[in-house]
């Protein structure tokens, strides 16, 4: 039988183990135009913490006692399906599970471009993707930006890092600790700051003394402050992730909010599925770029479903370098 883990509680700040719950999962029979996926790769990304919120928001919240969704690579097993064969590898949104029967329109089948299947949860999934359209779509990043990515040794940051670096632009990263921002210098950053080592603003400052032209956030509070007040007139910043906030009850702060005024900052939130018809034009640029090498990947693998809620809960503990996958 089917197993997924299912939310039991609806955290106060920081979720633990006991607010998750693994259990059995009677699937229903393969129907026309339906497939059966065995799962072999889930994904844990820092935004389903806040689906485990009772709030509105631009996804829907995980129900109490129901089982948890999230992006995943399976083998299609079984299939009533035009288009979809045994032996199909596909991606879909049916994760925190190791089978799932799911509508053949709810998968897609992954491409061949000659890379592992994992990488189209990573760098040829949604994080790259992410990073490409953040960085040179809501940015507008250009070559001759100073462009400032936080939480620069993640699934996005390293993508942003990488891409700014092929197309010239000088980039500066943070990440915490010594191992972190090793793997940041060698993804091509021109500076790498350890927020660990110290205010995060001194760094930016000295490494920046003439300012930044974008910032890349991943994690808000600090970083976003040191951001504003170091940005240059027109700056341009693409708010991809505040994972610093997730867990806490309190607003930020916005030390230097009244900077976007005197240097006439924009400031653009945004999200992948506003440019998921463009997959196709992200692909045909990003996937060279993988295949040659000039754009690396590293994961962070746990092992077996079990491991699911370990992987998560270490997205928010630093746990992670590059992309936090399970294997199953």
């Amino acid at each position: 039988m089917a197993r997924a883990w299912h939310l039991r509680n609806r955290p106060d700040g920081t979720p633990t183990a006991a607010d998750f719950e693994l259990k059995d999962l009677e699937l229903p029979p393969v129907s026309e135009g339906t497939v059966r996926v065995r799962n072999r790769w889930l994904s844990v990304d820092p935004y389903m913490r806040g689906r485990m919120n009772d709030t509105r928001s631009y996804v829907p919240s995980f129900q109490l006692g129901e089982p948890m969704e999230g992006a995943a690579i399976g083998e299609v097993v079984e299939s009533k399906a035009d288009g979809l064969a045994t032996g199909d590898l596909v991606q879909h949104m049916a994760g925190w599970r190791d089978e799932a029967v799911v509508p053949a329109r709810a998968v897609n089948k992954l491409p061949s471009l000659g890379v592992e299947p994992q990488k189209f949860l990573g760098v040829l999934g949604v994080p790259g993707a992410t990073a490409w359209f953040g960085l040179l779509e809501v940015a507008a990043a250009k070559s001759t930006d100073i462009v400032f990515v936080s939480a620069a040794a993640g699934s996005v940051g390293s993508a942003v890092v990488q891409i700014a670096r092929a197309r010239g632009m000088t980039v500066i990263g943070s990440a915490g600790g010594a191992d972190k921002c090793d793997y940041v210098r060698s993804l091509g950053a021109d500076r790498v700051l350890d927020y660990k080592g110290g205010p995060i603003l001194k760094s930016l400052a000295a490494a920046a003394p003439d300012g930044i032209d974008v910032y890349f956030d991943n994690v808000g509070g600090d970083h976003l402050d040191a951001a504003l007040a170091v940005a240059r007139n027109h700056a341009r910043f693409a708010i991809c992730g505040m994972i610093g906030g997730y867990n806490r009850n309190e607003p930020a702060s916005f030390r230097f909010i009244m900077r976007v005024i005197a240097a006439r900052i924009r400031v653009q939130g945004f999200l992948i599925t506003d440019y998921l018809g463009r997959l196709g034009e992200f692909y045909a640029e990003m996937a060279p770029l993988v295949v040659s090498g000039a754009v690396a990947s590293r994961e962070t693998v746990y092992d077996g479903l079990e491991a699911t809620p370990d992987a998560f809960l270490g997205l928010f503990e630093g746990a992670n370098i590059g992309k936090m996958l399970v294997r199953l």
